[in-house]
């Protein structure tokens, strides 16, 4: 089995610079920041048609997270990146600025959670460890997350929705 996962980003400085999670990652050495992305890397985007799932921890080389601003993301996201394009699934905001929103997450909770899905857990932990609410992130989603790892289909994840019941609210979103 695989147990390492180079981690990317791909930065647009959009938002505020002192609240920019990827920045963080960067300066403490778990991120490179790149200017394009490869073939090889797995591209988190909220708008792609498949999602995350933990066999793909067999597919790539790499996590590139987009770290753009959420005002910006449709029109960032219409941009073509090379690599293999997953969504997350619904997973619930621990920053501070969209806590417990779904699927608003910062740069950094979509690696992460990338990670977890994947069986990453102890990269996933070492980044969210850089933030002070970065706990707050994996409290709120420690089951899903759990359940999510043990999926092999995107079926079997909107099962996981449904169980959790917030499968309607994702459909809206997701």
């Amino acid at each position: 089995m695989k147990n390492d996962m180079q981690i990317q980003v791909l930065m647009f400085k959009q938002d505020d610079p002192k609240k920019c999670t990827a920045a963080k990652l960067v300066k403490f050495g778990i991120a490179k920041d790149v200017r394009s992305t490869l073939s090889n890397t797995l591209i988190l985007d909220p708008f792609a048609d498949k999602v995350i799932l933990k066999n793909d921890r067999f597919i790539a080389d790499s996590i590139t997270g987009i770290d753009c601003s959420w005002e910006f993301a449709q029109e960032t996201f219409v941009k073509k990146f090379f690599g293999i394009h997953r969504k997350l699934p619904p997973l619930f905001a621990g920053n501070p600025v969209n806590y417990s929103k779904l699927s608003k997450l910062t740069t950094v909770e979509a690696i992460a959670g990338a990670l977890f899905i994947m069986e990453f857990n102890d990269l996933a932990h070492e980044m969210l460890n850089k933030f002070k609410w970065g706990h707050t992130f994996y409290d709120l989603n420690k089951n899903l997350l759990e359940d999510y790892s043990k999926a092999h289909s995107e079926e079997e994840i909107n099962s996981i929705l449904k169980e959790y019941d917030i499968y309607d609210i994702a459909v809206e979103r997701y």
